[in-house]
């Protein structure tokens, strides 16, 4: 089958790999229908390199039709058509049994003191095949796929796999209630994903904060107030918590979703010395990035400064630094509460596929800009991470799944 693969920092190239296949009584194999890429994996390109090996498949959103299923899954059949979450969950364990689907005991890589396993996402996370594929393995099938109707587009339930409960669970996360602020740092798809969360639970006032023109007007669309980082007189922490307790009576907003994560923009000492470390032999890098990795900190510095005191900061943004700087001493004192973690996404699909099936809510028919076939995918990573040609979402489409 071809698949994305990836070849190096900042190199990826689709290459003929071996056919998935059952290996366990509860994998299933599908194929793939549409599969797309996630601002997570363009951590991949550099900062995570040193939890990857040549060859290793990308993808860890995405759909299609179940192929075959192994001995123990019976909710599954053959035809059945399924969206997978990014997150590999047994269903049955203590942690999955209190809906903490990420920290699932059956698939966590406890010798990488790390979560449940992802698709298609490093060393740190089980090294799994991702769906950036024509066909994927699919482990604990028996409670992680979520069947789909027949009939409707791929792109209107393909981000059940990720970022719309990703986004979801960021505003409940932030404990925002109707009559609220709510400050969203970064307008890509989970941002925008947010905003359009947000207003449908009731939060009418969502601020949202970035610099790409053209994400900025989308939010302006939908409603919502924005500060483009490129008028502040600074992109400190401050300039954006000044921005943000100027529209809101000096006080700042009740809770802020940091959308953005590990590479941020603002600080280019740190992303010098995250591609330093990233072009270092893996055997030197891997433990390098473990006990002294840092983080480009600008957005979740900028939403512990904008949130109100007594607030909460919520973190859907990947971070990856064990050595972070953080502002400890303003955190204490504002009193602030903070959530963060991998989205625990079947704790959050029943009501959303509910939602999407009454109608489209989040937008998400609109939110892919390039649509291409897999074998474009290498060059949809640059134009994605560089941010060309107006691209925020990219779905790809594997050839033999036409």
């Amino acid at each position: 089958m071809r698949a994305l693969t990836w070849q190096g920092p900042g190199k990826v190239s689709v290459e003929t790999v071996e056919d998935p296949r059952i290996q366990e009584p509860t994998d299933a194999i599908v194929r793939v229908t549409s599969t797309a890429i996630c601002g997570s994996d363009l951590h991949l390109y550099t900062v995570l390199s040193p939890f990857l090996h040549r060859g290793d498949v990308l993808g860890h959103e995405f759909m299609g039709i179940v192929e075959a299923v192994g001995s123990s899954v019976t909710d599954l059949r053959v035809g059945d058509r399924v969206v997978v979450p990014f997150n590999i969950s047994c269903g049955r364990c203590w942690m999955c049994q209190r809906g903490l689907f990420a920290q699932c005991e059956t698939t966590q890589n406890t010798e990488q003191d790390a979560g449940a396993s992802l698709f298609g996402y490093t060393d740190l996370y089980g090294a799994v095949p991702g769906g950036q594929a024509e066909y994927v393995r699919v482990p604990h099938a028996d409670f992680g796929p979520i069947r789909l109707p027949e009939d409707g587009a791929d792109e209107h339930f393909l981000y059940l796999s990720d970022i719309l409960p990703t986004a979801w669970q960021g505003v409940q996360w932030a404990n925002v209630r109707p009559g609220d602020t709510l400050v969203v740092m970064g307008a890509g798809p989970v941002g925008q994903l947010a905003v359009a969360s947000a207003q449908h639970l009731g939060i009418e006032d969502v601020i949202v904060v970035d610099r790409v023109p053209e994400r900025l007007e989308r939010m302006r669309q939908r409603g919502a107030r924005t500060i483009d980082l490129r008028d502040l007189s600074g992109s400190s922490a401050r300039a954006v918590g000044d921005a943000v307790r100027d529209l809101t009576h000096g006080r700042g907003a009740d809770g802020a979703l940091d959308a953005v994560g590990m590479e941020a923009h603002g600080n280019p000492i740190a992303h010098a010395g995250i591609a330093a470390v990233s072009r270092l032999p893996s055997a030197v890098s891997a433990p390098l990035a473990k006990k002294a990795g840092v983080d480009r900190l600008s957005a979740v510095h900028a939403a512990i400064d904008a949130v109100r005191r007594g607030g909460t900061v919520s973190i859907s943004g990947v971070y990856g630094g064990n050595a972070d700087p953080m502002p400890m001493m303003q955190m204490f004192d504002k009193g602030i509460t903070v959530r963060m973690g991998q989205c625990h996404v079947k704790q959050w699909t029943g009501e959303l596929l509910q939602l999407l099936q009454a109608g489209d809510p989040f937008g998400v028919d609109q939110l892919a800009t390039h649509r291409v076939d897999l074998e474009e995918a290498p060059q949809m990573y640059e134009i994605f991470q560089k941010k060309q040609d107006g691209c925020q979402k990219v779905v790809l489409r594997p050839g033999k799944a036409a």
